[in-house]
């Protein structure tokens, strides 16, 4: 029947398009994915040791104890269920990602997981071992001499394949339940109860899609905290100046040495109006503050975490000027031996002409002093 006909008799149009095998494959996927989550402990809060004298205390979110080593672990979690539960992940057809790595590892686990297949469109630059990672989990990767081309070069391989573009520049901030159910800032919140502050001056958080600074920010507006949000950027990433200007269309031309994190163009999971604060961090001061918590805690973690660490020291440096007590926290994002060749490699470092001494510098006159250089 026509739809003119329709119009003409009033007869009800019916076009039942369900699918029995497709709902049965989706409910095992979603059930797996879920599984996945309830298998997992929670992930720790490490502390910062400062001098007890101060009064505030350091803590970092350990992302890197999730089964695929980051904090993206949740963030690939919540993009498949979303992307599940909208119909556009489907049996047999790939699931495409623009990556740096940590997103593509955690979403190749969960592709495997569930039996599609799964393409990482990521920068030839990406570090050696995401790549060994995104493989071991079943995954393609699929290289580009430009980072700013991953976008469109993802959307050209879903639309080749049949597959799905999961965009978590766009959907990151979409897909995760920024009210609660077990996000990393109820977890924080939840963790820090027994603590002498449990309500933390400060959350410092990086940028990569945005998606996470998005999260804690409308979580601590929503349960009414005073707990502000900074967002630490790392150099050749658009997210401060486009924060600052106020301008959405801000981009720069090389991408980020800070893999995770940093973007050549303000993304759309990127939520400027919930946050606080922001701080460009440069590459050296990133570097010298990973190898510092090395020295602190005895554990290496990426770049992204010297970011935020650097950051967070700096907060504390205010607080001790002012004579504020309190807590800040900061997030351990991935392990530092995805990065033995960059950000622990001298080599590396001279390569990229960076000098980290006068950053070393900076955070040792912190942690002996309560000053922050000039």
């Amino acid at each position: 029947m026509s739809i003119t006909h329709q119009a003409r008799t009033g007869a009800t149009l019916d076009v039942d398009r369900t699918d029995p095998a497709y709902r049965d494959w989706l409910k095992e996927a979603v059930r797996k994915v879920q599984a996945d989550a309830n298998r997992s402990a929670d992930t720790h809060l490490l502390r910062f040791p400062l001098p007890e004298r101060w009064g505030i205390d350091l803590y970092l979110k350990d992302e890197s104890t999730h089964p695929t080593g980051s904090l993206k672990h949740r963030l690939a979690r919540s993009l498949f269920l979303y992307g599940l539960c909208n119909g556009w992940i489907r049996p047999g057809r790939p699931v495409i990602e623009a990556s740096s790595g940590s997103t593509a590892v955690s979403e190749a686990y969960f592709a495997k997981l569930i039996g599609v297949p799964f393409i990482a469109v990521m920068p030839r630059t990406t570090s050696a071992e995401k790549c060994r990672l995104i493989e071991f989990h079943g995954g393609r990767c699929h290289f580009v001499d430009d980072s700013r081309k991953m976008y469109e070069e993802s959307a050209r391989l879903a639309v080749e394949t049949g597959g799905h573009y999961m965009d978590q520049f766009t959907y990151a901030e979409r897909a995760t339940d920024w009210r609660g159910n077990n996000n990393i800032a109820e977890s924080i919140f939840r963790q820090l109860e027994l603590e002498r502050f449990p309500e933390p001056a400060w959350i410092v958080a990086t940028a990569g899609t945005g998606g996470t600074s998005a999260t804690l920010a409308r979580y601590v507006h929503y349960m009414q905290y005073d707990t502000r949000i900074c967002v630490a950027d790392p150099d050749n990433s658009c997210f401060f100046e486009g924060w600052t200007s106020g301008d959405p269309d801000v981009t720069c031309d090389c991408g980020s040495r800070i893999e995770g994190i940093g973007r050549p163009r303000m993304e759309p999971s990127f939520v400027p109006g919930a946050i606080d604060r922001m701080m460009k961090v440069p590459d050296a001061a990133s570097v010298a503050a990973v190898r510092a918590l090395e020295g602190v805690i005895g554990r290496k973690a990426g770049g992204s975490t010297g970011t935020g660490l650097w950051s967070a020291l700096k907060i504390v440096s205010e607080m001790v000027a002012e004579g504020r007590t309190g807590s800040v926290v900061t997030l351990l994002c991935d392990p530092g031996d995805r990065y033995l060749d960059k950000y622990y490699s001298d080599a590396w470092l001279t390569e990229q002409g960076l000098d980290i001494a006068p950053y070393t510098t900076a955070i040792e006159t912190l942690l002996a002093t309560g000053v922050w250089p000039d």
